[in-house]
């Protein structure tokens, strides 16, 4: 199957392309909403401003994809291998991406609004700018990760590991991040306003003006979280 055959079936009615063989075809800017992708070969694969609306892409190789501007609102893309993807400028709103592999991956100013990434591999990243607001990263591998200015505000993000991370001027007001490793992370000029930082572990982490006002802190192993007004 080549690129010309999937959108002509698809055109046809035709959604359900499991196990699709699509290495390095070009996609870029087609029509595949709530199309069955699962367990597809994309690698290397341009979906540059595809509309993948809803679309099942659980298991996918994504490895090197362009998703650039990619429409990926309600996708599933749990347990793919997106790691050295585009995503710069996607909308990923709402995404289940849980047990990803995003490592490396670019998604400077992508949409990640309520996006599903428990447990994700988000290691190395860049999000520069992306907005993870009200999203779901119990667990999430986020270190080293390049979140500078990245709006986290309200994000789930208990024993997520941020350790080494740069969260510079990002925002994460009333965001959860109980238990989450910040242990050498850049959080210069970051909001954590209201936030919870219960069993926190900032180890030599940055926080030139950081924001921790009303923030509920226990920094210190084995010691109860107090607020801080």
């Amino acid at each position: 199957m080549d690129a010309n055959e999937i959108l002509s079936r698809y055109a046809a009615g035709e959604r359900d392309f499991r196990d699709a063989d699509l290495p390095g075809a070009d996609l870029s800017g087609a029509n595949l909403s709530e199309a069955d992708l699962r367990e597809a070969n994309l690698s290397g694969a341009n979906l540059s401003s595809a509309d993948l609306i809803g679309a099942s892409l659980t298991d996918a190789n994504l490895r090197d994809a362009d998703l650039s501007d990619a429409n990926l609102i309600g996708a599933k893309l749990g347990v793919a291998i997106l790691s050295n993807v585009n995503l710069v400028g996607a909308n990923l709103s709402g995404a289940e991406l849980s047990g990803a592999n995003m490592h490396e991956a670019t998604l400077g100013a992508a949409n990640l609004i309520g996006a599903i990434l428990i447990r994700a591999n988000l290691s190395e990243t860049n999000l520069n700018g992306a907005n993870l607001s009200i999203s779901n990263l119990i667990g999430a591998n986020l270190s080293g990760a390049n979140l500078i200015g990245a709006n986290l505000s309200g994000a789930n993000l208990i024993e997520a590991n941020l350790s080494g991370a740069n969260l510079n001027g990002a925002r994460l007001y009333r965001a959860n991040l109980a238990h989450a490793k910040l242990n050498g992370a850049n959080l210069s000029n970051a909001d954590f306003s209201d936030a919870n930082l219960a069993k926190t572990d900032m180890t030599d982490a940055k926080l030139e003006n950081a924001n921790l006002e009303g923030t509920i802190r226990s920094l210190v192993t084995n010691s109860e979280p107090t607020a801080v007004s």
